[in-house]
């Protein structure tokens, strides 16, 4: 079974930095794409960051700048460096990855951790 873990949530004062992370395990054969995105009441889960197999890069207009995503490829870790957080930050930052299984037909499927709250305030 495949599963995704986040961590590093937590609440940090507006300016403040925090750095969450993900880890994928299970029967993998192959992550295509991993990444993180983030969700508030009545709002759509809008992306963050995302890293794909072939190297290309995406942030979201609203964390360029100020967020860093890292891959820890042989560890299936992610990482989330975020820097001068405003209270517009706070959510629920949910680990996304587009795996195929050892098992499987050979297609990828999307997988989602279960979040990590960040909460911005003073």
């Amino acid at each position: 079974q495949v599963q995704l873990v986040e961590s590093g949530g937590g609440l940090v004062q507006p300016g403040g930095s925090l750095r969450l992370s993900c880890l994928a395990s299970g029967s993998i054969f192959a992550i295509n794409a991993m990444g993180w995105y983030r969700q508030t009441p009545g709002k759509q889960r809008e992306l963050v960051a995302s890293l794909t197999s072939d190297g290309v890069t995406k942030y979201g207009d609203s964390v360029k700048g100020r967020f860093t995503f890292s891959r820890a490829g042989v560890k299936n870790t992610v990482y989330l460096r975020m820097n001068s957080l405003q209270p517009d930050d706070t959510a629920v930052y949910y680990c996304y990855a587009d795996i195929v299984e050892r098992d499987s037909d050979g297609y990828g499927m999307d997988y989602w951790g279960k979040g990590t709250l960040v909460t911005v305030s003073s």
